[in-house]
Parts: C-alpha cells; sequence; structure tokens
C-alpha cells in the first residue's frame, strides 16, 4: 500500500523539525517515530491547524486527550508514566582521574 503524499509530507515536516530545533529543545523527548506515526491521523483531524509546529502539536493533542485514537492515547499515558529524568546525567570526569 503506497502512503498518500499528504501523510509522507506531514511525517517529513514533523522529522525535519524536529531535526533543526535548537539544543534546549533537542534534549525534550518527542518519542519514537512508531509513537509519532501512532498519533499522525490525530494530528490531522485536530491540530491540522498547528502543522508544522511540533510543540503546538503536542499541546494540542494533550487539550484533546479525550478525542485521541486507543493507539496515540497509548503513546501519551506511556509518557505520562515514564520518569521525567530519564536522560542519563553527565559523568564527573574527575571521578576516572
Amino acid at each position: 500500500m503506497r502512503m498518500p503524499p499528504a501523510l509522507l509530507s506531514l511525517e517529513i515536516a514533523v522529522a525535519g523539525a524536529i531535526a533543526v530545533q535548537s539544543p534546549a529543545f533537542s534534549q525534550e523527548y518527542r518519542g519514537t517515530i512508531e509513537q509519532q506515526l501512532a498519533c499522525t491521523p490525530d494530528v490531522w483531524r485536530l491540530c491540522g491547524d498547528k502543522i508544522p509546529d511540533v510543540n503546538r502539536i503536542v499541546a494540542c493533542l494533550q487539550q484533546n486527550t479525550p478525542q485521541l485514537s486507543g493507539a496515540c492515547r497509548a503513546v501519551f499515558d506511556s509518557n505520562a508514566s515514564a520518569p521525567q529524568d530519564a536522560a542519563p546525567l553527565p559523568r564527573d570526569r574527575r571521578a576516572y582521574r
């Protein structure tokens, strides 16, 4: 099955927006490609006017949680239960001298 051009364009826009975010935003967890794909139909249905601003899309999806598909809601539920400081802390180099 071929992917519709509009869906492919959205995926490219989201991936590009994530790739070019400033360093402060790039450390923020945006989910796996599978998670992003699970929410793509909901983005079009509920938050199409927010494209391509990833931060506004995420906020829109969070505000519309009751209307999300089961797959997309599972993404937000799994992210809500993940520890907030999942990023590894930098190692103290003095400990290795």
